[in-house]
């Protein structure tokens, strides 16, 4: 014998082939509700689908009709019966017509249902979300954007020091090019009458360029500034270094999660470029659903488009460029690459968020040779190429 099994706000519902309600099985109250229907979309089965199952079975029914391939998967694994899969199926179609009326078929008051229906359906939304927050992908990709915010106000802060600064010794920016080294020797010394040559050798490891600087603080042609005024530069200076420390602390816990959430993309393309593709993205699943044609180009889409509206070249990479499998590659190798690497980033990508193994050594290894095979096989640059030069 055949039978139908909906699966609804309330619990479960078995229907005959006339579409007569067989049986049924209603959640206690609304949390068993919201736990049991996450656990049936997680899983493909729960406890309550499972005592209902058992009572058809006994009932002499040897054929059940569900609606979701992966329910009949997880109860074909536990019962002795046939599962098949239609969507939607007799049973739903009715059902779905009116939910209400079905559960009030067998005793349940009207407006019971309607406020349990409204409470489950608010519960469970509430709880996907929370449950959607509590991905760690969704913390990375917070903290890479975190990580590109601070890089750039790092980038205006330092600029702003070099040019105060710059007002009382302006000779400094020129021999000193590396911010966080001129950042410390402003923080550390202030006033040019503060230099001290051991002081600076510390900071500097130049023993050379010591000994220039400390000549040029006689001849400078920079303005004498007060007390005060160099200390409110030093304060910028220190919150400098401050972010510098920040942004340093923020890459290693990026790394971190990046290890735990989504190790295969890591080890493929690096922590950061990895975590980028995943904000990009709106999450580790988004990431693993796009195919590898759309991975290729993500951060290009300005380019993509213009490339449609004008009838232009399109992009043959977005932020895949910044591996150095790219970036350091030949320019009329890098499509090829690009597209090679974008491959193997959609299946470990679809790995990592879908609970697979650590498989990133076998896909880098085949990497590897593709590419190896792409610099022999276009050594040179094709004629197009050529002749644009």
């Amino acid at each position: 014998m055949k039978c139908y099994i909906v699966d609804s706000f309330y619990g479960f519902i078995a229907y005959d082939e006339d579409l007569k309600i067989i049986t049924t099985k209603n959640f206690k109250d609304t949390n068993e509700a919201t736990l049991q229907l996450l656990e049936l979309e997680r899983t493909g089965t729960c406890s309550l689908l499972e005592d209902l199952i058992k009572e058809i079975s006994n009932f002499g029914y040897d054929t059940v009709i569900v609606e979701n391939e992966k329910e009949a998967m997880a109860l074909k694994s536990k019962f002795n019966l046939q599962f098949n899969v239609i969507s939607p199926s007799a049973a739903g179609r009715a059902f779905r017509i009116d939910p209400i009326g079905e559960w009030s078929k067998i005793g349940f008051d009207n407006s019971f249902l309607i406020k349990v229906q409204k409470e489950v359906a608010e519960l469970l939304t509430k709880t996907k979300i929370r449950l959607a927050f509590e991905k760690r992908d969704k913390l990375v990709a917070q903290a890479v954007t975190s990580l590109d915010e601070v890089e750039k106000i790092i980038n205006i802060l330092v600029s702003r020091v070099r040019e105060w600064y710059g007002l009382h010794f302006p000779e400094l920016g020129d021999l000193i090019q590396d911010h966080k080294t001129y950042l410390k020797i402003v923080s550390e010394f202030g006033e040019r009458s503060n230099y001290k040559f051991n002081l600076l050798e510390e900071i500097i490891h130049n023993e050379n360029k010591s000994k220039t600087i400390m000549e040029l603080l006689e001849k400078s042609i920079g303005a004498e500034i007060r007390e005060k005024d160099v200390e409110k530069i030093q304060e910028l200076a220190r919150i400098c270094l401050n972010l510098y420390s920040y942004r340093e602390s923020l890459e290693k816990y990026i790394d971190e999660v990046m290890k735990e959430v989504a190790p295969n993309v890591r080890e493929l393309v690096g922590s950061i470029l990895g975590a980028r593709l995943i904000a990009l993205s709106g999450g580790l699943e988004a990431l693993a659903k796009k195919p590898a044609s759309t991975i290729q180009v993500l951060g290009a889409e300005k380019a993509l488009f213009r490339a449609l509206r004008t009838g232009a070249r399109p992009p043959k990479h977005g932020i895949i460029f910044q591996s150095p499998l790219i970036h350091s590659s030949p320019k009329w190798q890098r499509g090829k690459i690009a597209r090679t690497l974008a491959g193997k980033l959609s299946i470990a990508a679809r790995v990592d968020a879908f609970g697979g193994a650590f498989i990133a050594n076998k896909l880098k290894k085949e990497l590897e040779e593709r590419i190896s095979e792409i610099k022999k096989k276009y050594a040179v640059p094709t004629k197009k190429l050529k002749k644009k030069k």
